[in-house]
């Protein structure tokens, strides 16, 4: 199916994999990126020039620094008030698919549960409750103007390009400055870009998924300790002998808190820091398994190894899931 397609965020981690040569890329500032228009989500006329003609938009464009000293205000604009300004565009130029890349902080954390779509409660963040209101607007859109709309709530996204909590536990280790996780058992999800780019794809092209909101993510989740161990031994490390106890790393944690307020600036290590690292954050892609039949194709160790510019893409040598528009 021959489809114009607009992505916002194309220079960015997942919308530069997401592109294609004939697909237009919306990006704040001049590129060397074939198709590019320039435009601001906060700037509606230069988001109508943007839609023109385009028949499915994925947007992939926000302020993604999701801790809680990032900046509240940023989150509001950019990722709510930019989407309706964007979703009205896009019914203005008669913009017929609309697929919202979310995130799975867009709900309640699961503490030591694992958490589908209709886990109950509220995002803590202003992050997500800005990609909670985001959502909400998608999905109001797709049914006042019979738009085609699809939310997914990313699980942690990672691979070669990206500038996450992984890229950057994995130049600490390479460093040789990140102490060896203790086995908590805690349970972590992740999805590798690859994967994330093929779930978009399949969802836009999909009459089932049509005013849906999925999870995307690995079924299989990881402790913090199996994902050191899995990144130690992509870069040829051997296996560390030896573990930092848990009541060591809360400590230090919670000496970063006060340090951090002292000099009023974040630090790499604070209790924030740490909960994500000892913590269990799941969520299950079930329902998008089950509708759609996706599944995500890369695990860990293949994943990792990606991420590390080590051979090819995993989907390169792996079947794909999706259907090209």
């Amino acid at each position: 199916m021959s489809t114009t397609v607009l992505i916002t965020g194309a220079s960015g981690f997942i919308g530069h994999r997401l592109l294609q040569p004939d697909d237009r890329a919306l990006v704040r500032d001049d590129a060397a990126i074939p198709n590019a228009v320039v435009g601001d989500l906060l700037n509606f006329d230069s988001l109508m020039t943007a839609c023109e003609g385009i028949e499915c938009i994925f947007h992939c464009a926000g302020y993604a620094h999701a801790f809680t000293s990032s900046d509240p205000d940023a989150h509001w604009r950019i990722n709510y008030e930019g989407t309706r300004n964007l979703l009205n565009a896009a019914a203005a130029a008669g913009v017929r698919r609309f697929v919202f890349l979310s995130s799975v902080k867009a709900m309640a954390e699961p503490n030591d549960a694992c958490a589908d779509e209709d886990w109950s409660g509220e995002p803590l963040t202003p992050y997500g409750r800005a990609k909670k209101a985001a959502e909400d607007a998608v999905l109001e859109f797709g049914a006042k103007y019979g738009m085609h709309v699809v939310n997914l709530r990313l699980a942690m996204v990672y691979g070669h390009g990206g500038r996450g909590n992984l890229e950057r536990m994995t130049r600490g280790i390479r460093a040789g400055w990140f102490p060896p996780l203790p086995e908590t058992g805690n349970r972590r999800s992740l999805v590798h870009v690859d994967d994330v780019v093929a779930a978009m794809r399949l969802v836009a092209q999909s009459p089932v998924a049509n005013g849906k909101t999925y999870i995307v993510a690995d079924a299989q989740t990881y402790s913090g300790r199996e994902i050191y161990d899995a990144i130690r031994d992509a870069l040829g490390k051997p296996s560390a002998q030896w573990r930092t106890p848990a009541s060591l790393l809360r400590a230090g944690g919670r000496l970063g808190d006060g340090v951090e307020k002292l000099l009023r600036r974040p630090l790499p290590l604070n209790s924030e820091v740490v909960d994500r690292l000892l913590g269990s954050a799941c969520y299950s892609p079930a329902k998008i398994e089950r509708e759609l039949g996706w599944r995500a194709r890369i695990g860990l160790v293949e994943g990792i190894r990606e991420m590390l510019g080590y051979g090819k893409h995993p989907m390169e040598n792996t079947a794909k899931n999706e259907t090209h528009l």
